[in-house]
């Protein structure tokens, strides 16, 4: 039986009202990426301790960190970086979650990213080399602008790396907005890494964001082939209906509703248990 979560950050700033509109829509677990307008790895001690229990008391717990690690640029200071990862691990743990959402880095604009190969890949090693010393996954999201943004650069990433603590996370909105098709262009290579699954679509003409199978992220086809061959993981709902920046997204509890509805009913309409 799949699992159903989401950047539950989308529906308000505030954590309380988070968890309570996932309590509702009777989801059992959120994507942890802020808190009161805070970033979850600038939480301090106290707002984490709050946190949990304001997840404790609607029995909700948390799938992933949604991080911003690997979001600066390839130029940009590292070890800085490293140390702040190691933190995301350290959060991870305090929550239960058994994965850590990273990147592959930013590239200078106007620049080949096939150039910048050896530094990408030494920085994703470290990374996984924290992950591996953690215990925990972390999952490298295709996102537009840094290295891993189409699938051939996302499965160099995954098979040079070579660790089982550094998997993929598909976003198919963000493979259309870099002129993919996502099923079509990238699936069959990318599934042999792909462990999470987020929840967003988008029209190839435009990239505006839209609710799940109403763009072309081809989510049925993507659904419909890992229900076939045994998938069973997390759902992360990550709208991006109102507003969109580099480190995030913004839908309100309406919005968010709508895209559960809309990504509920494509399971249905495929006969396909969830939580």
């Amino acid at each position: 039986m799949w699992t159903l979560s989401g950047f539950s950050d989308e529906i308000s700033p505030d954590l309380e009202e988070q968890v309570s509109l996932v309590a509702k829509l009777a989801m059992s677990y959120l994507e942890f990426r802020s808190a009161w307008g805070i970033n979850v790895l600038d939480l301090d001690d106290d707002q984490l301790a709050r946190a949990q229990q304001v997840l404790d008391a609607q029995g909700v717990k948390v799938s992933s960190i949604g991080s911003p690690i690997g979001k600066i640029r390839i130029d940009d200071d590292f070890e800085e970086h490293l140390h702040r990862a190691r933190h995301a691990v350290e959060v991870a743990h305090r929550f239960g979650a058994p994965y850590v959402r990273i990147f592959s880095f930013f590239m200078p604009p106007g620049q080949n990213p096939d150039d910048l190969r050896d530094e990408v890949l030494r920085r994703m090693r470290a990374l996984a080399d924290v992950a591996e010393e953690g215990g925990v996954i972390f999952l490298h999201e295709n996102e537009k602008e840094i290295y891993g943004d189409i699938p051939r650069r996302c499965v160099d990433i995954l098979e040079s790396v070579g660790s089982p603590n550094l998997r993929a996370a598909w976003d198919p909105a963000n493979f259309v907005q870099v002129g993919v098709h996502p099923f079509t262009d990238g699936f069959a290579a990318i599934r042999p890494y792909l462990e999470y699954v987020q929840i967003k679509d988008a029209h190839l003409s435009t990239g505006e964001v839209v609710p799940a199978g109403r763009g072309d992220g081809e989510v049925a086809q993507t659904i419909r082939a890992l229900h076939a061959d045994g998938f069973d993981g997390f759902f992360s709902l990550e709208p991006h209906l109102s507003q969109t920046h580099s480190l995030g997204g913004f839908s309100g509890p309406e919005l968010f509703t709508e895209a559960w509805r809309a990504f509920t009913t494509l399971l249905d309409d495929e006969g396909i248990e969830y939580r």
